[in-house]
């Protein structure tokens, strides 16, 4: 058996004016964190499913990649993940494309190696595949 996680989502009311709160309360990291349309189309304060997909992206890549690195040999002194995830809405809304951009300081390999196993954890991590539909690239900075 595999392991399962969860959120929460409620929303009140039609799309434009209505407003909603997400939750994870297995974590406790949200706890009724406001979202609604202006949050996600807008510049108002509260979270959006793209904001979420980023985060999840972000950490699900660097785990990979600290783990492939560490297989490897040589385990990262420091890796920064920032993922942006564009939502086009050229034909109805539709995520476009997600932006990888690592920063990482890897002892015992050089710039092609580490961006070679960058790569693999990109294409590999469990986010990305899930995310397959969605054009992925990354950016690499070796330190």
């Amino acid at each position: 058996m595999g392991i399962s996680r969860h959120a929460t989502a409620h929303w009140e009311g039609d799309l434009k004016s209505g407003k909603g709160v997400i939750s994870t309360p297995q974590s406790g990291l949200m706890d009724n964190v406001r979202y609604g349309f202006n949050s996600r189309f807008g510049d108002e304060k509260g979270t959006n499913p793209e904001e979420l997909i980023a985060a999840a992206h972000a950490a699900c890549f660097t785990m990979a990649l600290s783990n492939k690195l560490a297989e490897a040999g040589s385990p990262a002194t420091s890796l920064d993940t920032r993922a942006d995830v564009d939502l086009s809405m050229e034909g109805g809304p539709k995520l476009s494309q997600i932006r990888l951009k690592l920063k990482g300081s890897v002892p015992g390999i050089d710039a092609d190696k580490f961006k070679a196993i960058a790569e693999d954890a990109k294409e590999n991590c469990p986010v990305s595949q899930a995310l397959k539909a969605v054009p992925i690239s990354l950016e690499v900075e070796f330190v």
